[in-house]
């Protein structure tokens, strides 16, 4: 069993010729509802591209709204066990704010709603759960306190924990010790880091960072690099792996899509390598659709 602990939105979607200016106002142009959040985008990730024999789960809170209906009916779905998501009363759900590019960037503002209410209690109460669990998946969409009780708990349970460092923050040493896999993209890498760089775009900034999140306690990195692939430091040795050539139509969800490829791989007992190579053939499918969720390819257009 896979499960994630994480944020659920709302996405709103409007797609614009190009980045406003501050104070400017600019016509755009299609507007849709999708179903995201990094916690649920990746629990649909792991759910769609996972071996039947994988299960799924989530641990999460949702307003009382009709968002929070249309959300835990979009993780039902995809046949993602939702018993410990909870309905948080007089609040309302977490919702992203997306502007997508005419390059098929994205720039995003979240409210995190409900999910600032997911709590180390919510986290207790499914410790059966995690207990049942083989990998256990984090981001930083909810509030830090719980995210480090639950990084502890999985740890002294003894699952493989992986943390996705999303939306970029410091974090402490005695957390990032606990995680087998951190998979930050380049800018949240370098921010953990503490470099002055605002991405990694050269190989002398991504070593300076991978020294020294690795100091702190990060042995297995998987730095996600957009269109210049993932540069994996693990324990076993460190590899460049090119990214598959695509035209990107809309990025949003693409590092969600890739830490579930590579999750689910992993749950199969894929080695690294392939999971990351699998994780990237899912990640290049997403960038040529539109949207979080309905962007995340299934396992047999993967293998296709």
């Amino acid at each position: 069993m896979i499960v994630i602990i994480g944020g659920i939105n709302m996405d709103l979607v409007l797609h614009v010729p190009r980045m406003p200016h501050p104070g400017e106002t600019l016509s755009g142009g299609q507007f849709q509802t999708i179903p995201g959040g990094k916690g649920a985008n990746q629990a649909v990730a792991c759910a769609r591209l996972s071996a039947d024999t994988v299960k799924v789960a989530m641990i999460a809170c949702l307003g009382d709204d009709v968002f929070g209906v249309a959300l835990r009916s979009a993780l039902r779905s995809d046949g993602i066990d939702d018993t410990h998501v909870s309905t948080i009363k007089g609040v309302a759900s977490g919702v992203a704010s997306i502007l997508v590019d005419a390059n098929g960037q994205n720039s995003i503002v979240l409210a995190a709603g409900a999910n600032d209410a997911l709590s180390p209690a919510h986290i207790d109460a499914a410790r059966t759960l995690m207990a049942q669990s083989q990998i256990v998946v984090l981001q930083l969409e909810t509030p830090l306190p719980t995210i480090r009780h639950a990084i502890k708990l999985a740890h002294d349970l003894g699952k493989v924990v992986v943390l996705n460092p999303a939306p970029a923050q410091t974090l402490p040493t005695d957390l990032l010790a606990q995680v087998q896999y951190l998979i930050p993209n380049e800018i949240e890498a370098a921010m953990l880091a503490g470099l002055p760089e605002a991405s990694l775009d050269n190989d002398a900034a991504i070593d300076a960072a991978i020294a020294k999140l690795r100091a702190g306690g990060s042995d297995n990195l998987l730095i996600t690099l957009g269109a210049k692939g993932v540069y994996a430091a693990l324990s076993s040795g460190s590899v460049h792996f090119a990214a598959q050539p695509v035209t990107a139509i809309d990025t949003t969800a693409a590092g969600d899509t890739f830490i579930g490829g590579f999750v689910a791989a992993l749950a199969e007992g894929r080695s690294e390598a392939d999971a990351i190579a699998f994780a990237q053939r899912a990640a290049a499918l997403s960038v040529a659709r539109i949207g979080a969720q309905t962007s995340i390819p299934y396992r047999h257009e993967v293998e296709a």
